[in-house]
């Protein structure tokens, strides 16, 4: 059930009529709302808000790192809808041992660099992504930088070597 703020949200109210299972958590703060979704219902979830909610853009994808939490791992997901001038951001949970969830590439595709530099920075995979491969750093770096047991001075290089 939908805290009270958040149940006067269209679309919050249709996910949760398509899914009641989708919404883990929802809160309404400082104008904005966030929808924590089961990460296994994402890919539905984001299919529900482009065809009948109107969310034509995907303005980002990032990752929070909760280390030394587990569920490790947040991915963010911010909607915008310009018809209706509406947004909402999402957040799915994934754990930290082999963090994975699905890819939205083929509901936007310009979710695919958006994937590849959350990939690259944070280690997290997108499932069905149609290049998971590094997008910043050279395909040869070792481990993922904005980790937060990243070593500060990186594993590959060190400024002896210079």
């Amino acid at each position: 059930m939908l805290p009270e703020a958040v149940a006067e949200n269209p679309d919050a109210v249709a996910i949760e009529n398509a899914d009641p299972e989708a919404i883990e958590e929802a809160r309404f703060d400082r104008g904005e709302t966030t929808l924590w979704i089961r990460p296994e219902k994402i890919r539905d979830v984001c299919s529900l808000l482009k065809a009948e909610q109107g969310f034509e853009r995907l303005c980002a994808v990032t990752a929070v790192d909760w280390y030394p939490m587990e569920p490790r791992f947040e991915v963010v997901y911010h909607l915008h809808s310009i018809r209706r001038n509406r947004r909402v951001r999402l957040k799915c949970r994934v754990g930290g041992e082999e963090p994975e969830i699905d890819s939205l590439t083929s509901l936007w595709p310009g979710a695919n660099w958006y994937e590849r530099e959350v990939f690259d920075l944070f280690g997290i995979r997108f499932r069905g992504h149609p290049k998971m491969e590094r997008l910043l750093l050279p395909a040869d770096w070792e481990g993922h930088p904005l980790r937060k047991d990243y070593p500060v001075h990186g594993y590959k290089y060190s400024y002896k070597d210079e």
